[in-house]
């Protein structure tokens, strides 16, 4: 548009009101892009803190417990079999799973495991993955550990279970393995689900035995910072490199949930796993976490004890928690195997039946009922007397029996792990919470 037909002074005018309002308009879109910015920066430093929503009276349900990793007792619990939400701290069992399938061969390091536009499509925490492309398994790890990239919690789940929710569903069946009987997953990430539950214990228990169990993969959680793609992503685990001895290993935080953590440390020769579920804030949680540390790694015992791993639930298992499987019951030692043939020394007698003859034998094996044969001596037998059973009817032991008994062998005399894993029995893992 000309503007001859204008006076200087209405062309002065005219370019001045077109300039303010072009300044007004970058205005506006600069102020519309800021708060973007802003979160996105925020999301590298503190997981989820672009969601809070919560207000000064904040309490969300707290439950903590630490556990000597060499001996598996445990020196302080809170709550610890209570129900909570684990949040990000969900990733350590997608990790555990994503470990077994690189130790098997499955994938490899620099396996490349495509982004599904699910996952794209996740809310932050991530790493910005767009549909189509791929992560390498060593990106995709780094990301969880670090980040807790909930894209990347999505497409390693699609890369072994096939499905978010299968993959779910093998958490959930690891999680009964490793004798967690109060957890229950329902996705990859730990994004809030109503039906998405752990305790402080079963996460105890994970955080001992994914380090058993992967030694050489738990380096991972001890990341403190790397780069993809040209940014840095740094840990959400404030406590690496500031509290000597601390490794790993996650961080967690929901509305629902507070603020999560269970952490490593190791003192040689001490080492503990610790956890606080419920954290007013990140801050607090924190805070929490190193007094247990300094209170109680002091408390641990330096010897190491037999390994965690295969019955990880076997050291503080909760009343009515996890059954924890059996090992064969301990048998009684070392002696000959009575042979019937064989004629060895009589037994000294006895003034009452309750001291039976006593022999060696080999482990239970049910039988039919023993066969009378002719009465040689034998060696003493392990005879179990019923304990309902009146003494004065109690029949005097014979050779007969203290074979019959020797092939049965005593039932109710199990022992060590075996009997103790017996004695409880698994509580139905609760479905939902909140």
């Amino acid at each position: 548009m000309s503007l001859g037909y204008l006076s200087p002074i209405q062309r002065a005018t005219f370019v001045s009101v077109l300039a303010l309002s072009l300044a007004g308009l970058s205005c506006e879109r600069a102020a519309a892009r800021a708060p973007h910015h802003q979160n996105a920066k925020h999301e590298g430093k503190h997981e989820g803190r672009h969601h809070v929503v919560h207000g000064p009276d904040y309490r969300p349900p707290y439950a903590a417990i630490v556990v000597d990793a060499n001996s598996g007792q445990v020196l302080h619990e809170a709550n610890a079999d209570e129900p909570r939400h684990p949040a990000s701290v969900t990733k350590i069992m997608t990790l555990y799973l994503l470990f077994e399938q690189v130790e098997a061969g499955k994938f490899k390091l620099d396996t490349p495991l495509k982004i599904s536009a699910q996952a794209a499509i996740q809310p932050p925490t991530k790493l910005g993955l767009k549909p189509n492309q791929t992560i390498t398994v060593d990106d995709a790890i780094k990301g969880l550990c670090t980040r807790s990239a909930n894209d990347a919690a999505v497409v390693v789940s699609e890369a072994v279970g096939g499905s978010e929710g299968e993959f779910a569903r093998l958490m959930t069946l690891k999680a009964r393995e490793l004798g967690m009987a109060n957890t229950t997953y329902v996705n990859a990430s730990g994004l809030p689900a109503e039906e998405q539950v752990t305790t402080a214990r079963d996460q105890a228990i994970l955080g001992r035995a994914i380090q058993e169990r992967f030694p050489e993969f738990y380096r991972y959680f001890s990341t403190v910072s790397f780069r993809y793609r040209g940014a840095d992503i740094h840990n959400h685990n404030a406590l690496l490199g500031q509290v000597p001895g601390v490794d790993g290993i996650k961080t967690g935080y929901t509305e629902a949930s507070g603020y999560n953590l269970v952490a490593s440390v190791r003192r040689e020769p001490r080492h503990i796993v610790a956890v606080v579920l419920g954290g007013n804030s990140g801050g607090m949680r924190d805070s929490r976490m190193r007094q247990l540390i300094e209170e109680y790694i002091p408390q641990a015992t330096a010897q190491r004890a037999a390994p965690v791993m295969p019955a990880a639930a076997r050291d503080a298992t909760p009343p009515g928690g996890a059954v924890e499987k059996s090992e064969p019951a301990a048998v009684p030692a070392p002696g000959p195997v009575a042979v019937p043939s064989e004629t060895v020394a009589p037994a000294v007698p006895t003034p009452t039946p309750v001291a039976a003859p006593s022999e060696a034998f080999a482990p239970a094996v049910p039988t039919p009922t023993p066969v009378a044969v002719p009465s040689e001596p034998v060696a003493p037998t392990l005879a179990i007397i019923k304990p309902d059973q009146p003494e004065s009817t109690r029949p005097q032991p014979s050779a007969a029996k203290s074979r019959g008994q020797a092939r049965r062998g005593p039932a109710s005399t199990t022992t060590g792990r075996g009997a103790a894993s017996l004695s409880t029995v698994a509580r139905p893992s609760r479905s939902s919470w909140w």
